[in-house]
């Protein structure tokens, strides 16, 4: 631990043999001029060669992959890298900072194992409620300015947080009414106001000190974040049908075959490997591509997990309020009081907030909009544990259809009607939640390796079919990069053409030139629609890219 924060008051105390082990959920103790191998061999030089790439497999890191540089790593990578450089220490205390974030289901998995299995006292910060279901047998809360400590993992925490937080209440309650009573008997003794009479309310109030001595009203956070969607009109029966729905890049079909059908109520969970294109997916869905059909009076409702959508120059209630100008100040003031946009608060610029804050103008846009199908993309990005709870409860009360891409497993148990698991070849359809859709992956698996039983797969060089398979997928990272790299310079350029052509048309030497102002003109009308067209081309490009990251 390079960087140690110094309690303001009080101690903390570590035995004389314990060795922590610290993930930071920013991996700023990777060296970024290394490669992963050299990271993890320079770390712990004793290792051999197979013991370092067994633990880098684990964390989906095979063949030539353990020696790119981590320079060149996203964000999800990175965190694997730290992750594995942390399990192959001796430590045996360990402090886990968000360590499921970008982590796909596999790796989180494997994780929950060693942590659950390992014997190593661990201290995990997280808000991956399946996660924390999963490994701990210990809560801390901080809440109100108070630490809260309970026994069990994260559900029974949050049941025995809700019977506390009742038995505070009733407390307070019963408190403050005896309180009240005394006080009338006060006022009571007063008005008659002899020798005996004042006697008694000081004694009153002596006894209504000692009550509220330390006494404070409850505070519960969980319920300042409360909304619903309600939409505005019924759709029919059927609203989203996909027949044949495919999408190719130059040298590559990312899925193909993609057919299937939701119909009114329904809510869809949209998973898959990373890069295989939920988001894009997702796109062609929104924008009506070929393939996809609407059903009857279906009004939809999109939430980008980037929050792309969303005007960084305006104010948070600028963002309402334009979209919505039929809105009083006072109604955009209360829609967005919901959401914990309070005060001064709303005129703060959309760029400034956090990412939490942002999810929470496009719900409140969203709710706003009244649609009767939600598509959802990572809806539960950034919202810390209560958010998650009051997103969860307006989505369980609303009555029309979601279709839903999450990583986060506990989300999907509690809203899933069925589980589309997206491949290159199409969709397999699980009925049930999250658990449901891992079971029936385990017995799939097991099956396929009985009916394999003996039949090895041919060796493809170094590294075998896996290691082909990462081949292939660097070199469409690689690709994807130098086409957004190339559309962006087209931008640029048209961009600097259109600037030139709107200074030419200002310049008042030419303005009695009406030929010279048409051609100008028609010049000028073409630039803009090829930026319009680059635009969408890079927006397009840009999808690509993320979906293989």
């Amino acid at each position: 631990l390079n960087e140690v924060e110094t309690a303001d008051s009080g101690s903390v105390t570590m035995g004389a043999r314990v060795r922590i082990g610290y993930y930071d959920q920013e991996h700023h103790v990777l060296n970024l001029e290394k490669t992963i191998f050299q990271e993890i061999s320079d770390t712990y030089p004793t290792l051999t060669e197979t013991e370092i790439r067994n633990m880098l497999a684990a964390f989906l890191f095979t063949g030539d992959d353990v020696y790119k540089p981590i320079s060149q790593l996203s964000g999800g990578e990175r965190g694997r890298v730290s992750l594995a450089r942390l399990m192959l220490s001796e430590a045996n205390f360990l402090i886990l900072d968000e360590p499921t974030n970008h982590l796909d289901i596999k790796s989180v998995s494997w994780l929950e194992k060693f942590v659950a299995g390992s014997g190593i006292t661990t201290i995990v910060i997280s808000h991956d409620r399946y996660f924390l279901d999963k490994v701990c047998t210990k809560m801390m809360e901080i809440r109100t300015r108070k630490l809260y400590v309970t026994g069990g993992n994260y559900t029974r925490h949050m049941e025995l947080s809700a019977e506390r937080d009742l038995s505070e209440e009733r407390h307070y309650r019963n408190i403050m009414n005896e309180v009240h009573r005394l006080e009338g008997v006060i006022a009571q003794q007063r008005r008659w106001n002899r020798q005996k009479n004042i006697k008694t309310a000081e004694s009153k109030q002596k006894q209504i000190d000692r009550m509220t001595a330390g006494l404070e009203k409850p505070e519960h956070e969980r319920h300042d974040f409360r909304f619903s969607f309600q939409p505005k009109i019924q759709s029919g029966d059927e609203v989203l049908e996909l027949r044949d729905v495919r999408k190719e890049f130059p040298e590559r079909v990312l899925y193909e075959n993609v057919n299937f059908e939701i119909r009114r109520g329904q809510c869809v969970f949209l998973l898959g490997e990373n890069g295989i294109g939920k988001t894009t997916l997702i796109k062609q869905i929104i924008r009506k591509g070929r393939g996809v059909r609407y059903g009857v009076g279906v009004t939809t409702g999109y939430f980008d997990q980037h929050q792309l959508n969303l005007t960084l120059s305006k104010t948070v209630f600028e963002e309402i309020h334009d979209r919505y100008p039929d809105m009083t100040d006072t109604d955009v003031r209360s829609s967005l009081a919901v959401f914990g946009f309070k005060g001064e608060k709303v005129f703060a610029p959309v760029a400034e907030l956090s990412g939490g804050e942002r999810a929470k103008v496009a719900l409140c846009r969203l709710m706003l909009e009244q649609c009767n199908f939600l598509v959802l993309d990572e809806p539960t990005n950034h919202l810390d544990i209560y958010s998650l709870a009051a997103l969860e409860d307006a989505l369980r009360g609303y009555e029309g259809t979601m279709l839903i891409i999450s990583h986060d497993r506990y989300f999907i148990n509690e809203l899933a009607d069925k589980v589309m698991d997206l491949r290159p070849d199409g969709v397999r359809v699980y009925e049930g939640g999250f658990d449901e859709y891992q079971e029936a992956l385990d017995r799939e698996a097991k099956e396929a390796a009985v009916a394999g039983a003996g039949k090895p797969e041919k060796e493809l060089g170094k590294g075998g079919q896996q290691y082909e398979n990462k081949k292939k997928l660097r070199s469409e990272r690689t690709k994807a990069r130098t086409a957004v790299t190339r559309k962006e310079e087209e931008i640029s350029a048209l961009e600097a053409r259109i600037e030139d052509l709107t200074a030419q048309l200002d310049d008042p030497a030419i303005s009695a030139d009406y030929e010279k102002i048409s051609a100008l003109s028609a010049e000028l009308a073409d630039a803009n629609e090829q930026l319009e067209t680059a635009m969408a081309e890079w927006e397009e490009l840009s999808e690509t890219l993320n979906e293989l990251m």
